[in-house]
């Protein structure tokens, strides 16, 4: 599939085939897709939990207000984000490059982030938010269908995934073969009061 087809194919579906599995060579082709995303500074904050336990999904699935895609879905991720990965060793971000570049990428890094806790916690979910893009994107062009999710207590969520304190929840994320097909497009904005030429007017 084109990538423009899975652009404009990719929709949000609620219902999925509980009996359906995706063959691992799939799922990793996934999680390699999504690590190819843009993240700031290479810190790829991103840290993705597969829920496979059928008592935790159920678990879940009651903190999602009994959402049944919780439970339905071939995969469910639970994508979170370290917000202090940039203090982690950031070196190893750059270790295929030289000793000079990687010392002045990690000396840039660390001046921007260290004290800047709101920045910290801003690219963390940019950073997470394009890699779950890419994963409805790829999961698209395997003919499968996908269902971002925010609506589920992110606190309760934290609890039964044991959440390391310097991360957060950015989103639940299902995968898998839909059954039913998406609900028509609420109405796109046109495209004139989305695209701003140089600058908003007073």
């Amino acid at each position: 599939m084109e990538v423009t087809q899975a652009i404009t194919q990719r929709r949000t579906v609620k219902q999925f085939d509980p009996e359906h599995r995706l063959s691992n060579e799939e799922f990793q082709t996934l999680i390699h897709h999504a690590t190819l995303a843009p993240t700031s500074f290479n810190i790829q904050h991103w840290r993705f939990v597969r829920i496979s336990d059928l008592q935790l999904r159920a678990d879940i699935c009651s903190a999602a207000w009994e959402q049944a895609q919780v439970v339905q879905a071939s995969e469910l991720l639970v994508v979170t984000a370290d917000i202090k990965a940039w203090d982690k060793s950031p070196e190893r971000y750059w270790r295929n490059t030289d000793a000079d570049t990687q010392a002045m990428v990690v000396a840039m890094l660390t001046e921007f982030y260290q004290g800047r806790e709101w920045i910290q916690r801003d690219e963390a979910i940019r950073s997470a938010a394009f890699a779950a893009q890419n994963l409805m994107l790829s999961a698209k062009a395997m003919g499968y269908d996908s269902c971002p999710m925010i609506g589920f207590d992110p606190d309760v969520v934290a609890q039964l995934i044991h959440l390391p304190a310097d991360h957060l929840v950015v989103m639940l994320l299902a995968i898998g073969r839909a059954t039913a097909e998406p609900a028509p497009r609420g109405g796109q904005l046109p495209i004139d009061e989305l695209l701003i030429n140089n600058r908003f007017i007073d």
